[in-house]
């Protein structure tokens, strides 16, 4: 069915597939370098790295004692839920400012990013500890002094919902909000079901939200177990080598990255600043393996595909790649290979840098993190570096932007999340031109 043709004066509203352009008018972001979109680009510009020993519980006898920690933030429990409630809250509050809308009242549905929502042994502690003088011992009294007990606090924190509903009640969102969970794509996810939801007309704007505090005890040891991590605790700020000769795992970390969009018109409309535009979202589920990538690649190519295609533009139009780039030996030649797939020749002249070599993984926060240093990145005309890359793999044949900031003219960027169990999404970011709205 062919689309109605929209009256002049609204085209420059609409993509060339005749969709609303959705507008970014608001960012906020809390990683291990600080608070706030200020002194994180000040220190990502300036190959700042965020990652320092573990301090939060001890880690005698593990093989990875460090991560990139956000101790700034204060928290009103000090629990994993907690923290990732309060970095989510500080980095909105920051979006919600800046778009010039209130923060209590907000016109629009809630997307979360956020990790699965689990009982930490200090928690499992007081519930077995209640149960005092039970005959029963180990797993069998844990599950019965829970059934006994009252534990209301316990249970409502940790419930996946949980912090969606508390954003949604302290922000005022309109609507059910979105919890989504897949894995380490899980903030690109959330902006794309945005971005979906102003396209369709269901709402002319979204909160989208990435937060993740997952560096506890239990996931720090189930990643090692996995071989995943770097174990260069002697030297944390060089742990995280993305595309180097001795990159040997990812370092956790966590953060929260917020992001308002809006329908163009409406955002032109109210008088907002436009920040920038996403372009485009692309998606695709690899089946191959629980934390391994298909070795053909061809989710993660199809996941960049689908986004540019999304983003009404050509490979060649991309001007820059904010990698996933984790440091793990396997990742980062696979997205390297995708990347010479998707962008062919283009890809030699095209700068792609790691922001995880300062920040570390963030996890579910990463894609929505990543989404505002892209966009910081187009304002700015800077690119943030590579760090910890003085050796470049030989295998790894592109620009990864080694150690120092580039000034470029940057109008795309391709921002790429690809998690375990096969969970691929990729978002083009792109420059607003007043001039022509």
């Amino acid at each position: 069915m062919e689309r109605k043709k929209q009256p002049q004066h609204l085209a420059k509203y609409l993509d060339k597939k005749g969709r609303p352009l959705v507008a970014v008018t608001g960012m906020g972001m809390v990683t291990s370098l600080g608070c706030g979109k200020d002194e994180n680009w000040s220190k990502l510009t300036s190959g700042v790295s965020g990652i320092r020993h573990i301090a939060r519980f001890p880690t005698e006898g593990l093989r990875t004692a460090i991560a990139g920690t956000v101790d700034s933030v204060p928290s009103s429990s000090p629990t994993a839920a907690g923290r990732t409630k309060s970095m989510a809250a500080v980095a909105a509050t920051e979006a919600l400012t800046e778009a010039g809308l209130s923060q209590c009242d907000f016109p629009g549905p809630l997307f979360l990013a956020t990790p699965p929502a689990e009982i930490e042994w200090p928690q499992r502690r007081r519930i077995y500890e209640a149960a005092q003088g039970s005959a029963d011992h180990g797993y069998r009294r844990l599950i019965a002094a829970a059934r006994a007990g009252n534990f209301e606090d316990i249970a409502e924190e940790n419930q996946f919902v949980s912090v969606a509903d508390y954003l949604a009640g302290h922000f005022g969102t309109k609507g059910l909000p979105y919890s989504v969970s897949t894995a380490c794509a899980s903030g690109a996810t959330a902006i794309q079901l945005g971005v979906e939801a102003i396209r369709r007309g269901e709402a002319s704007a979204a909160l989208c939200i990435g937060t993740d505090s997952s560096v506890q005890l239990e996931a720090l040891v189930r990643f090692s177990l996995l071989s995943a991590l770097s174990t260069r605790n002697e030297t944390p700020q060089t742990a995280s080598r993305p595309f180097s000769r001795g990159r040997e795992g990812f370092v956790m970390a966590e953060g929260a990255g917020a992001l308002v969009l809006e329908d163009l018109q409406a955002a032109v409309q109210r008088g907002a600043t436009i920040l920038g535009l996403v372009r485009g979202c692309g998606e695709m589920a690899d089946d191959y393996h629980r934390t391994r990538s298909k070795p053909d690649g061809s989710a993660i190519i199809g996941a960049m595909r689908r986004a540019i295609d999304d983003a009404c533009i050509a490979p060649a139009d991309i001007d820059h790649v904010n990698a996933h780039g984790t440091s793990t030996p396997e990742n980062d030649k696979m997205e390297f290979l995708s990347l010479s797939a998707v962008l062919g020749e283009h890809l030699q002249q095209t700068p792609v840098s790691s922001n995880k070599s300062m920040i570390g993984h963030t996890l579910s926060a990463a894609g929505a993190i990543e989404a505002v240093i892209s966009l910081l990145t187009i304002q700015n005309g800077l690119i943030p570096p590579t760090i910890n890359c003085d050796e470049q793999d030989p295998e790894i044949t592109m620009d990864v932007v080694p150690g120092v900031a580039r000034a470029a003219r940057v109008r795309n960027v391709l921002s790429n999340s690809f998690g375990f169990g096969g969970q691929n999404a990729c978002l083009v970011l792109g420059a607003y031109d007043a001039s022509n709205a």
